[in-house]
């Protein structure tokens, strides 16, 4: 178990095991989903991204189907640990130049955090180095506790995560210095 002043965080296996999963789901969706995911990798950060969010946008709840379908048989303590990086993921891209791109109220800057984590990782990777990569209007609300919900229907609990961070909007402060 790796520990920080912050509390538990994610291992790398488990940061692995999460991102296989989400491009796992996307996979099973076939090429066109792929392909819009490449276009917003290689589209120009300065140009306008609205066809592509509208064309991934149709995407986004099978792809969450298929990522529940995905972990639908996983432990109490594996849904944990997929929150835990979830958590984590959102808690480090909560960044005022990433929300300066995306824009929205605290809510929606969560929920756009929520879209670029479930994109993938390269996607998430991008973001994450250059925020001008990030779409404005673009929001995945229930990527956000996506695992956390699965926990909380299957084990009638809130998954506690002990990572002493918070996934809401402004609580990295780092991000927001």
């Amino acid at each position: 178990m790796t520990e920080t002043v912050r509390g538990r965080v994610p291992a790398a296996e488990e940061e692995d095991r999460f991102w296989a999963l989400v491009e796992g789901a996307w996979a099973t969706l076939g090429e066109e989903p792929a392909a819009l995911r490449r276009a917003l990798l290689t589209r120009d950060p300065a140009g306008d991204a609205e066809n592509d969010l509208y064309a991934i946008d149709a995407w986004l709840n099978r792809f969450l189907e298929r990522l529940s379908a995905a972990t639908a048989e996983l432990t109490a303590a594996e849904l944990v640990a997929l929150d835990r990086v979830v958590e984590r993921k959102l808690y480090d891209i909560d960044r005022r130049d990433v929300h300066d791109v995306t824009d929205g109220s605290d809510d929606g800057f969560l929920y756009a955090r929520g879209f670029i984590v479930a994109l993938g990782r390269d996607y998430y990777e991008t973001v994450q180095a250059d925020p001008a990569y990030a779409v404005p209007d673009a929001e995945l609300e229930r990527m956000c506790y996506f695992f956390a919900h699965q926990h909380q229907d299957r084990f009638d609990a809130w998954p506690d995560t002990d990572s002493g961070i918070s996934r809401e909007t402004c609580s990295n402060p780092a991000g927001w210095a």
